[in-house]
């Protein structure tokens, strides 16, 4: 299969592409504040393109539970001068994770091609015209209430009928904005309004959402589950929980995967392919 982006178009037919995650935030989760200075961002997208990303994924208002909300405004002023300079950094896609149009249209009009919206484009009803508009490419994402409320004993009496019904609903309001059909990747959203137990049940049944017939990305990368499994390990020791999550996310039929440790992620990736993907690697 191939993803076409703005000014791009990727071969996933013999490899998991990499999304590299750069927040230009102070306050995310796992890495709060490390890019959040202009020229450490351009920096550390040059060196996760070198460790081997397809794409980086640049945001800039934190999105972890309980997050508070940035105006519009402020999230402009964080990511597009980031997203400028990195553009005439690098040689690979870059993408805008924001639910709000006004960013995705100032992002897609200054280097990125593609948006990664966890509201699945809900969350701003100008969001889908602003991307088919600009020939952009999107990433539909489940999510169960906002960020703000998310965790608050999250429910499902179907998990996958739901989310899958979530994900295809946001596959046609793709569509019929106009937004191409090679351009369309889905998302289950772990950590999303989900429990530990809802984030296993997924990543186990992954493949079930392969029906829908969109690229699947999946964002496990440091997650509090993955803590969690581990007796209660902190952001910066949860490598290898990640790890494990990619390998079986691959395996269950992920195309992208969305990490912020690339250089060591991109082994992973590598041998699961070998695996999963080529014959007679």
């Amino acid at each position: 299969m191939k993803l076409v982006l703005k000014n791009y178009t990727l071969n996933l037919s013999h490899k998991t592409l990499i999304m590299g995650v750069l927040n230009i935030t102070p306050d995310s989760f796992s890495d709060g504040g490390v890019y959040f200075e202009k020229n450490r961002a351009i920096e550390g997208a040059i060196q996760m393109v070198e460790d081997g990303a397809d794409i980086i994924d640049v945001g800039g208002e934190s999105t972890r539970p309980g997050a508070k909300e940035v105006t519009a405004d402020e999230e402009i002023s964080r990511v597009i001068p980031v997203i400028e300079a990195i553009a005439q950094h690098i040689n690979v896609p870059i993408s805008v994770d924001t639910y709000k149009a006004q960013v995705a249209h100032e992002a897609l009009s200054s280097g990125a091609s593609m948006v990664n919206d966890i509201s699945g484009l809900r969350f701003d009803k100008d969001m889908p015209k602003t991307i088919a508009e600009a020939h952009g490419a999107v990433c539909i994402m489940h999510i169960l209430g906002t960020p703000q409320n998310m965790q608050n004993n999250p429910h499902y009496d179907d998990l996958f009928a739901e989310i899958g019904n979530y994900l295809n609903e946001g596959i046609n309001i793709a569509l019929s904005a106009g937004i191409s059909e090679a351009s369309i990747v889905i998302d289950p959203g772990l950590g999303f309004g989900k429990t530990i137990n809802h984030n296993l049940q997924i990543l186990r049944g992954l493949h079930r959402f392969k029906q829908l017939g969109k690229l699947l990305l999946i964002g496990t990368s440091r997650k509090s589950f993955i803590g969690h499994i581990l007796g209660g390990r902190s952001v910066d020791k949860r490598l290898m929980g990640t790890a494990a999550t990619v390998a079986i996310s691959i395996l269950n039929g992920a195309s992208i995967v969305r990490v912020h440790d690339v250089k060591e992620i991109a082994d992973v990736v590598r041998v699961s392919d070998a695996i999963v993907r080529i014959p007679n690697a």
